[in-house]
């Protein structure tokens, strides 16, 4: 099993006019990000890819649906930032840059104690980290200077120290690290809790200092590092679907509806085929092929994990992870509730961040009426709730947002209510010691997804780098290219951002 700094650093060279002569097909169980990703890069390797995506739609964490009328309703809120330097170059690869639509470089947060109101953080147009300092400085709604004092020494050991001195504070949840450095309980509540909840759904006295911690290395250091983008329409289509097309264009093959149901194994413990389920009354399949990959969010990949194989440390390792339950609530009106085109922060105790996606999205787009998009975290004593419960615990919370809309006269004239149980990876600490590489030690099997070990942690970032990760390995353990000719090998740089780590 190769080293996971090795494994992060090394590149296959190429001629990106030449593919390599590879007939290896690589089977990839999961339809996500991470799972598409793979396949992409594989194909670019010159392998022949079969994604096999469980669910009618692709995009894992990412998948969206219409409903009845036409509306579509996502998995998320999805976030594009500045600091994602291999979903851009992905968007760049696939020729589909005109589909982000990037706001102002600002943060917006709600202002409980001001009812309907709002307090920005406006980025000017200067390098970083000095561009994010005047932007703090410049706000004098939610930080007093004392306070703006007690942030800037509490952020210059991290900005300073690097990120080795980063990934140590894994130990601390975020709320004691910041003890550590002094910052008061009102600045935490000011400006951490809505930032924890946005990156991993929980709240700073649970989330991991090295998460919050990677973020704001990023986001301070690179200039458009917390500028942020919105898909001009639902990621099924505007982004999945060109990845497909990718894929099975080159060779490749993408099956939906398509459930792993065992991995079967060889004597010697590598993996024989996969074992798919049969749907509608016919007989299951065994799919077979030269290499196996998992791109199965954690909690089912434990679950279908060969007994033989949970003896192994490697794989002992993940029974340390878990995903951590997020609702996703839409909620149609009869009226505009806000011209705000950007993300907003609700500082909320039941909500993390939302958005107007009649004014951010241009498929959702409608002058007359807003489709309010809000993810609800920290989620888990609200997943096993009814979906009108949940509606009308966020109604309530909307009168303190909109209380000159609500709850009259805007009327609410439906909603989607989209349940994921178990999401990204609980980032508390010690999860860090848990990630596993992406080369498992079985000779044919590897694991992509955005809780394995890249330095993007948990996100959209991390499933697309993972992806990318996991296909180097392969095409350098299994190249079958002719070394005598240099133009047949493949390069496949991981794009990192100037800090070198980055998470949202």
């Amino acid at each position: 099993m190769i080293a996971r700094a090795n494994l992060q650093n090394r590149r296959v060279c190429c001629s990106p006019t030449r593919v390599p002569i590879n007939t290896m097909r690589v089977a990839i169980a999961g339809g996500g990000l991470a799972g598409l990703s793979c396949a992409k890069y594989l194909v670019d390797a010159g392998y022949t890819p079969i994604v096999l995506e469980r669910q009618a739609v692709l995009g894992g964490k990412v998948a969206a649906w219409k409903d009845e009328d036409g509306d579509w309703y996502e998995t998320g809120l999805h976030i594009f930032f500045g600091a994602y330097p291999n979903m851009l170059q992905l968007f760049k690869e696939l020729g589909i840059e005109e589909r982000l639509q990037w706001k102002e470089h600002t943060m917006i947060f709600n202002q409980p104690q001001k009812p309907g109101t709002y307090s920005r953080f406006d980025f000017p147009n200067l390098p970083a980290p000095l561009n994010g300092i005047t932007a703090i400085l410049r706000n004098n709604d939610m930080l007093t200077w004392g306070e703006k004092i007690q942030l800037a020494k509490g952020l210059v050991p991290a900005m300073l120290r690097g990120q080795q001195y980063v990934e140590e504070t894994d130990q601390y949840n975020f709320s004691e690290w910041l003890n550590r450095q002094g910052v008061s309980e009102e600045v935490q509540q000011d400006i951490f809790i809505a930032a924890s909840k946005s990156l991993n759904f929980i709240n700073p006295d649970e989330i991991s200092a090295v998460v919050l911690l990677t973020a704001l290395r990023a986001f301070l250091q690179e200039k458009n590092g917390t500028k942020m983008a919105f898909l001009d329409g639902a990621p099924t289509e505007r982004l999945c679907q060109p990845l497909v097309d990718y894929i099975t264009e080159r060779g490749g093959e993408v099956r939906t509806t398509t459930s792993l149901k065992e991995i079967l194994l060889n004597p010697d413990h590598t993996v024989r085929g996969f074992l798919l389920r049969g749907i509608n009354g016919t007989e299951d399949e065994v799919l077979t092929a030269d290499l196996y990959v998992s791109a199965m969010p954690v909690d089912p990949f434990k679950a279908i994990l060969p007994a033989v194989w949970r003896q192994l440390p490697y794989f002992q390792q993940l029974q340390g992870l878990e995903g951590v339950p997020v609702i996703n609530v839409h909620l149609w009106f009869d009226r505009k509730l806000t011209q705000v085109d950007h993300l907003l922060f609700s500082r909320s105790s039941l909500l993390s961040v939302y958005a107007d996606m009649s004014n951010t999205c241009r498929a959702y787009a409608n002058p007359e009426r807003s489709m309010l998009e809000l993810v609800l975290a920290p989620a888990k004593d609200w997943i096993s709730k009814s979906d009108q419960e949940i509606v009308a615990a966020t109604m309530q919370e909307l009168e303190k947002l909109f209380p000159e809309q609500i709850p009259h006269p805007a009327k609410l004239l439906k909603f989607k209510v989209v349940k994921t149980p178990r999401s990204v990876y609980k980032a508390t600490p010690g999860r860090q010691q848990c990630r596993p590489s992406q080369e498992t030690p079985i000779a044919n099997f590897y694991l992509t997804g955005d809780y394995t070990m890249q330095r993007y942690l948990a996100s959209m970032e991390g499933a697309v780098l993972s992806g990318k990760l996991t296909a180097q390995a392969i095409a350098s353990a299994h190249s079958e290219s002719d070394p005598s000719d240099p133009g047949q090998t493949m390069q496949m740089p991981i794009t990192q951002p100037v800090t070198n780590a980055a998470t949202a």
